[in-house]
């Protein structure tokens, strides 16, 4: 199920053109800060105890064909040129010049991705299908690449503090009604007021109303908010992320089929190293203008 609501791809081009920074975040999944771009933080998913020697790509003969999805910035879409493109698309194009392999990428409908792989109709899936057991029971992924944070956001005019326990007792906090990060709010935050609304754009606009004291969602959604028309400016991120595999899952990782375990450890092995030399880093910034992290 996809996660990211975005007011078209006129949000996306105007967050790139107009690339302004972000906030700092604290990361549990150790964030590095580039000196490049000090106001975006840039998160690190990768063990570096786990380096092991360098695993190179089977020989399959061919190239090896990702399937995407072009309906998703910024993580895949479909570029000027009409060709596919984001950030999913273009680590995945790294990955490939890493292992020195020659790779096509074509773009199909989201709810086809998985079918069509398992059909053999291509060899790796780049694209935001959430890891799950029920995943995992199919397919092999690579260690996630992207997860989903979850954030509080506020009105830069009010000085709300960052979000604790006690910070948010009696506080009005906007929740999408019946999600992950409603049931995350009332657990750890019980002090807190929520207010549920039926969709992320209710709530949103409620906060740029002053009509809520925060509101607590996808830290991706609410980073494309932010820096979208539709805010106005009025708000920003304050305190850090959160990560609970439980309420807001692994991430997101290559997939590939279960037989392909050499190219699924080849992946792997080149993510690391993609990160390793700053390309990740670069796609990052170029992506995320606005960090979620």
């Amino acid at each position: 199920m996809r996660v990211l609501v975005v007011n078209g791809l006129l949000t996306f081009a105007l967050l790139l053109a107009g690339a302004a920074g972000s906030t700092q975040a604290q990361a549990p999944a150790a964030p590095v800060a580039q000196p490049s771009s000090p106001s975006v933080t840039i998160p690190n998913f990768w063990n570096p105890r786990a380096r092991g020697e360098r695993v190179e790509a089977p020989q399959l003969g061919r190239p090896v064909r990702f399937l995407t999805d072009d309906e998703f910035p910024p993580l895949h879409f479909a570029g000027p040129d009409g060709n596919p493109t984001g950030f999913s698309v273009e680590l995945a194009r790294a990955v490939c010049e890493r292992l020195s392999i020659q790779c096509t990428v074509q773009a199909r409908r989201f709810d086809t991705l998985l079918d069509a792989l398992g059909d053999k109709q291509g060899d790796v899936v780049a694209a935001a299908i959430p890891l799950t057991p029920g995943l995992r029971a199919r397919f092999l992924a690579t260690r996630p690449y992207f997860r989903w944070p979850a954030r509080f956001v506020s009105r830069g005019d009010r000085g709300q503090p960052a979000p604790s326990a006690q910070a948010l007792s009696g506080k009005n906090v906007g929740v999408i009604e019946n999600s992950a990060h409603a049931a995350y709010l009332k657990t750890f935050f019980p002090a807190a007021v929520p207010k549920p609304f039926p969709d992320l754009s209710a709530a949103e606009a409620a906060l740029r109303r002053g009509e809520v004291d925060y509101v607590f969602a996808d830290g991706l959604n609410l980073a494309l908010w932010i820096g979208g028309q539709d805010s106005e400016g009025c708000c920003a991120f304050v305190g850090g992320d959160y990560l609970e595999n439980r309420y807001f899952g692994e991430g997101i990782g290559l997939v590939t089929r279960s037989e392909d375990a050499a190219l699924n450890r080849a992946l792997d092995d080149a993510l690391q190293r993609v990160w390793d030399d700053g390309k990740y880093a670069e796609l990052y910034l170029r992506f995320f203008p606005i960090s979620p992290f």
